[in-house]
């Protein structure tokens, strides 16, 4: 990985913070017997899936559940730290094409927006059903500076019902695998991902979440600018022997585990949150 001084070093750009991403209040000592019950719960679901789990910041992984207080996941966005949601540094365990590990390095953080800044306008039509709350982009680096990764979540207004509708028609309907309903990048200037735009865009995947309010998604491409013209959705990208530039590259691997590594880092705050007395 860079280290600062050498060639390849991009620090991140201060100024990009999102002003909007709160601290959450002290935690305060004292649990319920109720809140207690399940996080032994959930520890007890996760424990068999631990081997080859996403670490965030070097910890263990979070629980994949979010837990019963849907409504108050979509006040996430502004109740809790921005490094919480977008941990300055992600690892992943067998992330990587093959099997190989991942780190990757966040460079920059999109003030919180909406939709319409986040996405293409015809994927912000698409979505405009559940209707969209708030969105929230940050944008990584891999440990070599090559590749570049906008990563983003929607919160939205919708109930149960109307997400998982969304999420049965993204599916049926390949929605996720159009390469004219991609999320915008978000370039981040003075720093690896300076030249991550449209155009650089070279593979994604968008997740509409049922349990939740939610919807991650992640686009990835090079860092050297340079533009794609058949982007491949990360889906295609990550089968083994795919031929596309994006697939040999592991840019596939990179909007994958990037959106899962940030969906579970969600889900660790939502949790976390849930535990809090009011």
């Amino acid at each position: 990985m860079p280290v600062p001084g050498s060639p390849g070093f991009h620090p991140e750009r201060p100024t990009e913070i999102t002003t909007r991403l709160r601290p959450v209040r002290t935690r305060h000592p004292a649990r319920t017997p109720a809140a207690i019950a399940c996080l032994v719960l959930g520890l007890g679901l996760m424990g068999g899936a631990a081997a080859g789990s996403w670490l965030v910041d070097g910890s263990a992984a979070v629980a994949p559940a979010v837990g019963t207080d849907y409504d108050g996941v979509r006040t996430l966005w502004h109740t809790v730290p921005v490094d919480a949601l977008f941990p300055t540094t992600l690892k992943g365990t067998g992330a990587g094409p093959g099997g190989a590990d991942r780190v990757w390095k966040r460079v920059g953080v999109a003030p919180d927006g909406t939709c319409a800044e986040a996405l293409d306008p015809l994927l912000a039509t698409v979505v405009r059903p559940v209707g969209c709350v708030r969105a929230l982009r940050a944008t990584y680096t891999d440990a070599t500076s090559s590749s570049v990764t906008t990563v983003g979540m929607l919160f939205t207004q919708a109930d149960r019902q109307v997400m998982a509708t969304l999420r049965v028609r993204f599916a049926q309907e390949k929605l996720g695998e159009r390469d004219d309903l991609m999320p915008r990048a978000y370039p981040v200037p003075g720093t690896a991902a300076e030249g991550f735009g449209d155009k650089q865009r070279a593979t994604w995947t968008v997740s509409v979440l049922s349990d939740a309010p939610v919807i991650v998604y992640a686009v990835s491409g090079f860092a050297d600018g340079r533009t794609v013209a058949d982007p491949s959705p990360a889906g295609e990208a990550t089968v083994a022997g795919a031929a596309s530039a994006p697939a040999q590259a592991g840019l596939g691997h990179e909007a994958k585990g990037l959106a899962e590594a940030i969906e579970r880092a969600m889900r660790g705050s939502a949790a976390t949150s849930a535990g809090k007395p009011e």
